[in-house]
């Protein structure tokens, strides 16, 4: 096989063909949140830090019920919402964090949620991915959300090399069209957690084989299956 090239240039157009397949092999890719309101997906968004986005799913039925406002949120007894959400983990500093952020919500914009990235860094317990899911979601804001999945899948595709979420962020901006940042992050998504296991990589099954580098790597062959 004849050696993927991983300049700039080169990733640029190999991102238009990655993003061309995996559009075709996960056609319903999507926000995994559950989420009927932008307070919803941001409460959601707080609540899936190290934690899956099913059991955030299963809490926030219980929780969207009974909490339909920031009002409601900042209002609480923190002992209410801890309750509901403990067995997502981490589940008093996500309630401070849920609390605070209604309680800035409330205070400086009048209860809805900010549509700038630099207003949404403001409330506590929110840093670029979260800020990106609700723009992009709820907003139409164009933006690459980097989770484990994208992490993962994009550094196997050999489109970063960096490890920190948020250079890997402004690594795929220079490549990812901004037509596509949304629908690729969804994508990197639903491959990573269908395809590109962490432990288990089914690199013989991936519609990106060719495009890939990872299985042809030492590392990549000792488990590709």
């Amino acid at each position: 096989m004849a050696a993927i090239k991983l300049t700039q240039k080169a990733n640029r157009e190999r991102v238009l063909e990655v993003i061309q397949r995996l559009g075709e092999t996960y056609p319903d890719a999507r926000c995994a949140l559950n989420f009927s309101t932008p307070l919803e997906l941001l409460v959601s968004v707080i609540l899936s830090a190290q934690c899956t986005d099913e059991r955030v799913n299963i809490v926030t039925r219980e929780l969207f019920q009974r909490f339909k406002t920031a009002a409601d949120y900042a209002e609480a007894p923190p002992e209410a919402i801890e309750k509901i959400i403990h067995s997502c983990g981490f589940y008093r500093q996500k309630t401070k964090s849920i609390q605070n952020a209604c309680r800035a919500l409330l205070d400086r914009f009048g209860g809805e949620i900010p549509g700038t990235m630099e207003e949404l860094l403001t409330l506590d317990g929110v840093g670029r991915k979260t800020a990106n899911v609700v723009l992009a979601e709820c907003h139409g804001v164009p933006g690459i959300i980097v989770d484990t999945h994208c992490k993962r899948v994009a550094g196997r595709l050999g489109f970063t090399k960096n490890t920190d979420p948020v250079k890997i962020e402004f690594d795929l901006l220079k490549i990812v069209p901004r037509e596509h940042q949304r629908m690729f992050s969804h994508y990197m998504v639903f491959h990573g957690r269908n395809i590109c296991h962490a432990r288990s990589a089914r690199c013989s099954q991936c519609p990106l084989f060719e495009l890939c580098p990872f299985p042809h790597s030492a590392k990549g062959k000792k488990i590709a299956k």
